[in-house]
């Protein structure tokens, strides 16, 4: 019997050896899975604050080249002229965070920047050597990560041609700098890095990287870079990190030990968007796993063990009692019995253990839960304080009615209370909706629903306005459109409408709806001034504008919008105040 027990000992040492083996490697398998999937989600949302980030910048070169005097400048150049496009970009530059717009003329010399007041102003510089110069007026347009010649400042910089491609008179250039994005990728765990053609990291939260490769860098890209002074005399060393696929090793502080890497295309002509990940932390909390796992299989085999060395007892004394008096039999027997209420008690004590051991975790499960929640409702508190303290007065008047036995009023106010907190869910949807970045989803659009969308948006303006809005015909109508673009041109509308109505008599906007045959004609009314006469004819293009403030781009913008699904914006005759007419196709 002994041996007997020794061997089943034996085994169960080789198999809590196997299951500790077993457990590591599991717990590696879901470090690395888990590191990877944070890797990719980081990737993929550093990725689209990067693309936000070029997204306002990508448009403003493109519509600047439609500015009257920047091709007047380079046609025929006077001081009067520079002075307004200087101040034109200076403007610009200043509303928009560039870091620097300037104009290049056909021999690749700056005639006019928006820093043309400071003393590292780009007027006069040549810059016909740069890629993005030649490139842009050769091509039409070009990008390019560089550090700046005079600045030193590294930026990306989006050039445009001005001019056509039988005739071009020069470039326009505007200079950006990631600074915020780099601020924002700086707190974050794991380092997120952008690269270029060559390998050089141009964009991270790691200052000591930047400007670094990920491998030594052939002769050929050397001598490329150097002849463009792309990157100035920066000396270009290797990081001390190696990238095997999806693994990463080095002695860098950001990589020290091993990490994960997700690799994505970057908003940038042949850049690349990495993610290190460090495994270490994911890796920590799996082999916390792994030794409980251990740890159970242990308490296992201890467990069997003893009960096979209690079996040999209880047979040892079942011999003992055969050969014994039957006094000795039955002290024997009650020995047993003690010894059977020591285990059930040891049985109850383990099974009270892991109850506890049970509500513990839900508690922890119950806290995460509740911190997750207190996240969510953060983000949409400022929207729902409106209905929510209407809630309350409409629930502080029922009770008043109740205690007063007016039971249909007080019905009426509960009957309110639900409404709001259908329109908190609705505020609550639309805000969402709106805001969220996606891919155009062209479709049949309900009218009626569509401005209902935009009230809940904006409605409280209007109301805070004193405005009245009025809408008629026939709200059931639809129309072929991107519900969320169609929503962006009516509240452009209804805005521009209310910066003009305010502080006039009786102010009103109209929006009404009609169909015409395979088209819908949606016309936004004011009783404001109008449009005055001299602005009419180039009312929709960009940076002409009425207001001393605006940059003369929503309704260009508007119209763009709406010819991409097929319609057109146009302001029309009114013998008040100002009309705009929106048709679309009807579906």
């Amino acid at each position: 019997m002994s041996r007997r027990l020794a061997l089943v000992a034996a085994i169960g040492l080789v198999l809590l050896a196997a299951v500790a083996l077993g457990a590591s490697r599991w717990a590696r398998g879901q470090a690395v899975a888990a590191t990877d999937a944070a890797a990719a989600e980081l990737a993929r949302a550093n990725a689209g604050l990067l693309t936000s980030e070029l997204q306002k910048f990508r448009l403003l070169p493109l519509v600047l080249t439609e500015y009257p005097d920047v091709p007047a400048l380079l046609e025929t150049p006077s001081a009067g002229v520079a002075e307004r496009v200087n101040a034109r970009l200076e403007l610009l530059a200043a509303r928009t965070d560039a870091a620097a717009i300037y104009v290049i003329d056909a021999r690749g010399k700056t005639v006019a920047a928006s820093n043309h007041r400071l003393p590292t102003s780009f007027v006069g510089q040549n810059y016909g050597f740069r890629p993005y110069f030649r490139d842009a007026f050769r091509n039409g347009s070009a990008e390019l990560f560089a550090l700046g010649t005079v600045s030193g400042v590294p930026g990306l910089y989006l050039a445009q041609r001005i001019g056509t491609v039988a005739r071009p008179l020069g470039v326009i250039v505007v200079k950006i700098e990631f600074e915020r994005v780099q601020a924002q990728w700086a707190a974050q765990q794991g380092t997120t890095i952008v690269t270029d053609r060559h390998g050089v990291v141009i964009v991270t939260g790691r200052s000591d990287w930047r400007f670094r490769t990920l491998a030594p860098l052939s002769t050929a890209s050397r001598q490329a870079i150097r002849t463009t002074r792309q990157y100035g005399s920066l000396p270009l060393d290797p990081l001390a990190l190696t990238i095997d696929g999806a693994d990463a090793r080095g002695s860098e502080a950001a990589v020290a030990g091993d990490s994960r890497v997700a690799l994505i295309a970057a908003p940038l002509a042949g850049a690349q968007l990495h993610v290190l990940m460090p495994l270490r932390p994911a890796l920590a909390s799996a082999n916390a796993n792994a030794r409980l796992v251990t740890l159970a299989a242990l308490v296992l085999i201890v467990g069997a063990l003893l009960l096979l060395w209690r079996a040999r007892e209880r047979q040892l004394l079942q011999a003992a009692a055969r050969a014994a008096l039957e006094s000795q039999v039955a002290e024997r027997t009650a020995e047993l019995r003690e010894t059977n209420r020591q285990l059930e008690a040891e049985s109850a004590e383990r099974a009270r253990a892991d109850q506890r051991y049970r509500s513990a975790r839900e508690e922890l499960a119950q806290a995460s839960r509740l911190g997750s929640l207190g996240q969510i409702t953060a983000g949409v508190a400022h929207e729902i304080n409106q209905p929510v303290a209407a809630i309350r007065t409409f629930a502080d008047n029922a009770r008043q009615l109740l205690d007063r036995g007016d039971t249909p009023r007080a019905a009426d106010n509960l009957g309110r209370i639900s409404a709001l907190t259908e329109r908190i869910g609705a505020i609550t949807g639309e805000l969402r909706s709106f805001a969220r970045k996606r891919t155009p989803d062209i479709g049949a659009v309900e009218i009626g629903s569509a401005i209902e969308s935009v009230m809940l948006l904006i409605g409280d303006r209007v109301r805070a306005a004193g405005v009245r809005l009025d809408r008629v015909g026939d709200p059931g109508l639809r129309v072929i459109a991107d519900r969320v673009r169609l929503e962006q041109i009516l509240i452009n509308l209804v805005q521009n409408a209310l910066d003009v109505l305010a502080g006039g008599r009786d102010p009103r906007i109209v929006i009404a709806v009609a169909g015409e045959g395979d088209r819908v004609r949606i016309t936004v009314t004011d009783n404001g001034p109008g449009v005055p006469q001299d602005l009419r004819d180039q009312l929709f293009t960009p940076f002409v504008t009425g207001r001393e403030e605006g940059l003369g781009l929503g309704l260009a913008i508007s119209r763009d919008i709406a010819r991409d699904f097929g319609g057109e914006l146009a302001l029309a005759d009114s013998e008040e105040g100002a009309r705009f007419e929106l048709t679309v196709l009807r579906a």
